[in-house]
C-alpha cells in the first residue's frame, strides 16, 4: 500500500485518528497536509515527527465548517504544496446529551462541524481532482451513524448524513473519483474518555464482540488502504473497523 507521489489532506489531523492517519500516510510515502483548528503546537509537533521519519508535510489552520476559511485554506495550499490527490475528512466533535435537553444551538453546532464540513471540503477539493481526472475522498463517519444511540441524536444524525453524502458523491463522480467512508466503532481517543463520556456510555462501547476500544492506528490503516490502488474497485462503500459493533 505505497502512496509515493500522492498529496493527502487530512482535516482534524493534530490529534486522535487524524494524527494516526497522517503518520500512516506519510510512512506509506505520501505528502501530508495537516489541517487543524487552534492546535498549532500539536500540528507543528506532528510535522516535525513526519519530517524526522523522512516524510513530507505541511500544516494549515482552518475551521472546516466555515466556507470562507475553507476557501482561504485551499488558496494557500495551491501556492505551497502539490495538488491534493486524496482528502481524508476526519474533523468532528461528539456530545452526549438527552434529546429533550438538546438545544437548537447544540444541533446546529454538531451538524455544522460533523456534516456541513464534509460538504464544504468535498466541494473544495473536487474541482481540482476533476481537472486531473482522478481523486479520492475518504470520510470518517461512525458506527453510530448506522445503529444510532440514545443521548447522541445530533451526532448520529450528522454521521448518518456523512454516509449518505459519501454514497451520493460516489455515484455522481464515478468512475474517476472514488468516494468512501470509514465508520469506526469505539476508538481510544480523547473523544471517548471518562472526561467526555458517561460511565454508562463507556460500558456500552465495550459491550461489543472484541471487548476493547480500537487503537487509532487500526482506523488509520483502513484509510491507507482506501487511499491506495489496492482499493481501486471500492467506491460508495462504508468500511467498518468496529470490533463487531455493526455486522451488516
Amino acid at each position: 500500500m505505497r502512496l509515493e507521489g500522492r498529496t493527502i489532506l487530512i482535516t482534524g489531523a493534530a490529534t486522535g485518528i487524524g494524527r494516526a492517519t497522517a503518520l500512516a500516510m506519510a510512512d506509506a510515502g505520501a505528502g501530508v497536509v495537516i489541517n487543524h483548528l487552534a492546535q498549532e503546537d500539536l500540528a507543528l509537533a506532528l510535522l516535525d515527527e513526519i519530517t524526522l521519519r523522512g516524510g513530507r508535510a505541511w500544516t494549515i489552520g482552518a475551521d472546516v465548517s466555515n466556507a470562507q476559511e475553507v476557501s482561504q485554506m485551499m488558496k494557500h495550499l495551491a501556492n505551497t504544496c502539490p495538488a491534493i490527490d486524496t482528502l481524508v475528512h476526519n474533523a468532528g466533535i461528539i456530545q452526549e446529551k438527552p434529546f429533550l435537553d438538546t438545544t437548537e444551538a447544540d444541533w446546529d453546532r454538531m451538524l455544522a462541524i460533523d456534516l456541513k464540513s464534509a460538504f464544504l471540503m468535498a466541494r473544495a477539493v473536487l474541482p481540482g481532482m476533476l481537472a486531473k481526472g482522478r481523486g479520492n475522498l475518504i470520510n470518517i463517519a461512525s458506527d453510530l451513524g448506522i445503529i444510532g444511540r440514545a443521548h447522541f441524536a445530533p451526532y448520529c444524525s450528522a454521521k448518518a448524513g456523512v454516509i449518505g453524502l459519501t454514497k451520493s458523491l460516489a455515484l455522481e463522480f464515478a468512475p474517476h473519483i472514488r468516494v468512501n467512508a470509514i465508520a469506526p466503532g469505539p476508538v481510544a481517543t480523547a473523544m471517548l474518555s471518562p472526561e467526555s463520556m458517561s460511565a454508562q456510555t463507556l460500558a456500552l462501547e465495550l459491550d461489543i464482540p472484541q471487548r476493547r476500544f480500537a487503537h487509532p492506528n487500526e482506523i488509520a490503516s483502513t484509510a491507507v488502504f482506501l487511499a491506495s490502488e489496492l482499493s481501486g474497485f471500492y467506491t460508495g462503500q462504508v468500511l467498518g473497523p468496529n470490533g463487531g459493533s455493526v455486522m451488516p
